[in-house]
């Protein structure tokens, strides 16, 4: 299964772009992941841009009023997706502004990676760590630890 991070912003803190840079080279060996990066603007605009670069896809949107899982929840949710033929995942992570009710409402699967509202680059990190969590877990790595 193919993956794709879509978030508004490009990267600017050295650190979150470190972190990024880890996870994508731990999971480039495995599995097949990108990030694509779009320019902020208008809630309008942001909507079409993220529905135009997830198109084809299950688009998944990320958000504080989501659905929050488990490591082992997100493990064999991928097991499934995998198991039901589904060939992209594409993750959303809104900028600044957060994402238009617009979108919210036209992508039907919302995940929360805290109840707290995280800043869009220790998002990024986190879901890509998760991601990274979940794959070891299905392969049966030391990684995870319950």
């Amino acid at each position: 299964m193919r993956w794709t991070v879509i978030a508004v912003g490009k990267p600017s803190l050295t650190w979150a772009k470190q972190g990024i840079a880890d996870y994508l080279q731990r999971l480039g060996r495995t599995n097949r992941l990108e990030c694509i990066y779009l320019r902020d603007g208008s809630p309008e605009q942001v909507t079409q841009r993220m529905l135009d670069a997830s198109a084809g896809s299950l688009r998944i949107l990320l958000d504080e009023r989501g659905k929050q899982r488990r490591s082992l929840d997100l493990a064999e949710w991928i097991k499934a997706r995998e198991m039901e033929g589904c060939k992209h995942v594409c993750l959303l992570i809104g900028g600044a502004n957060g994402h238009s009710a617009e979108l919210r409402e036209l992508v039907k699967d919302h995940w929360t990676l805290s109840a707290m509202t995280l800043q869009h680059e220790l998002a990024l990190i986190v879901v890509l760590e998760q991601v990274y969590r979940a794959y070891s877990i299905l392969r049966g790595e030391p990684y995870h630890r319950e």
